[in-house]
């Protein structure tokens, strides 16, 4: 991926020209994970989630060219959340229709004691978000390390695994594979930092 990653705002100055493939590209490898996995996890089958993301790309590629970043308004994130969540709903509305409501006194009663179903896909975007940027950042420096460096630092960060174990696995000293893992992270920390930071 290298320098794929450009910073956001460059890169939606970018999207307004819609024969610059590279840089949809760039977009859709930023955020096409992170909006297929939502709708994912809010009930969406395959096709369907592939097809809603479709048509966040295309709400988005409609405005590109009139869209300016202006960060005091919000984050792109979250106006790209905004719209993913707004496709999401309508989605929802057309396949299932809407439920009327009875009205009762002891239903809204129950209904204000749960939680807010926007409350938990903000937490559910945001998560996801950062599980988009670990993958990301993974990517991009994986080769700059051994591959038994890297799988000792998967295994044991990621895969759960005691050092001990993967240390037998890989022919390494335990104290060997908390080295690499240690290495790791501190690079995956410092890419994840930069690419919040662009």
């Amino acid at each position: 991926m290298g320098d794929a990653l450009q910073t956001r705002a460059s890169l939606l100055a970018r999207l307004g020209d819609p024969k610059d493939h590279t840089a949809w590209r760039q977009f859709v490898e930023l955020y096409g994970g992170l909006v297929y996995r939502f709708v994912r996890q809010r009930g969406l089958q395959d096709a369907d989630a592939a097809d809603l993301t479709q048509e966040v790309f295309l709400a988005v590629a409609e405005v590109a060219g009139r869209w300016h970043y202006d960060p005091k308004r919000g984050s792109f994130r979250g106006w790209l959340y905004g719209i993913t969540r707004n496709k999401l709903a309508r989605y929802l509305r057309k396949k299932y229709g809407q439920a009327v409501g009875s009205g009762d006194t002891d239903v809204q009663q129950r209904l204000a004691e749960e939680p807010s179903p926007e409350d938990d896909a903000d937490q559910l975007w945001e998560e996801e978000f950062q599980r988009q940027l670990f993958r990301l950042a993974a990517a991009r420096i994986q080769d700059s390390f051994a591959p038994t460096t890297w799988q000792a630092f998967w295994r044991t960060a990621v895969d759960g695994k005691s050092a001990a174990e993967v240390g037998a696995e890989l022919k390494m000293s335990v104290g060997a594979v908390y080295v690499a893992k240690s290495r790791v992270l501190a690079r995956l920390t410092a890419e994840i930092q930069q690419m919040q930071q662009e």
